[in-house]
């Protein structure tokens, strides 16, 4: 069956899905999106997405294409013309089609385009497995909290990763402080067992998965610091991992070849992606 994606009004087969040329995400990535999980055919923190978007779009002053009843439709009924029960939504909105110029065109209608993809989401003991990181300069504009399709930092950041042999990268500011990665947010466990991620602003993407990580931790009473930390302090840590709506939670047992703890997943690591799994378990369509 051929995947299908929705792109401005219609349903088409992937390989007839189109936009235009001078679609403004294309030529100038004037455009923002969400990557959502699906987890038994439900869409993982869905309010919390679009809030995100609807932020997003504010700041860039860009308008939802239709209203929130109608995108709810959207996304489920793309969900369905898939039969996808676990995988991943990309929704994208762009400013739309103008005759290419810096400034804001008038009367421009944005551009939507959403699609689905199967994932084998991995099982708890596969997800306790531990992965390693590499750090690299953060290069990146100065409002990577805004949602933006402008991610060619991002990409070169994954690729040194990748070419690492390493799972993800941590950016590193001027000053030395792990921002978060290149699609996740960063986490250590102290020595003292304190939980500290760095607090959400201008310099790091307030992720929704981290946003829940949050709450599940505050129902278990674990004492929670947000803010900033160095990679030495990463390094010197109990334990560390990342978050994000793919990674869903992934413990780091290493950081630029330093081993992180015991060299393996830590206790709080472990049980916190348990947590999670229990939550995405009891999923509801209002989620």
């Amino acid at each position: 069956m051929p995947r299908i994606s929705y792109v401005n009004g219609q349903y088409l087969p992937l390989s007839q899905a189109t936009v235009n040329v001078e679609d403004r995400g294309y030529q100038l990535a004037d455009g923002v999106y969400e990557v959502i999980a699906i987890f038994n055919g439900l869409l993982v923190d869905k309010v919390d997405h679009l809030r995100r978007l609807a932020r997003s779009l504010n700041e860039l002053r860009i308008s939802l294409p239709v209203n929130i009843s109608a995108l709810n439709f959207i996304m489920n009924e793309t969900i369905r013309k898939n039969r996808v029960v676990n995988g991943k939504l990309y929704l994208q909105i762009t400013r739309g089609v103008a005759p290419r110029d810096h400034a804001f065109p008038a009367n421009c209608k944005s551009s939507i385009v959403v699609t689905v993809s199967n994932v084998s989401w991995p099982s708890r003991d596969e997800s306790k497995q531990g992965c390693c990181v590499i750090t690299a300069a953060d290069i990146r504009w100065k409002r990577v909290d805004i949602k933006s399709v402008s991610l060619l930092p991002n990409v070169l950041a994954k690729q040194e990763a990748i070419d690492a042999s390493a799972d993800e990268t941590w950016l590193v500011n001027e000053e030395g402080y792990i921002t978060e990665g290149t699609a996740s947010n960063a986490w250590i466990v102290t020595q003292n067992n304190q939980l500290v991620t760095r607090q959400t602003d201008e310099n790091i993407l307030a992720g929704i998965t981290r946003k829940t990580i949050l709450k599940l931790v505050q129902e278990e009473g674990i004492e929670i610091v947000e803010r900033p930390f160095t990679v030495i302090e990463a390094q010197s840590a109990k334990e560390a991992f990342f978050t994000s709506s793919t990674a869903l939670i992934k413990p780091v047992t290493s950081i630029d070849n330093v081993s992180i703890g015991n060299g393996n997943s830590g206790l709080m690591t472990c049980a916190l992606i348990d947590k999670y799994f229990e939550f995405m378990e009891n999923l509801t369509e209002n989620s």
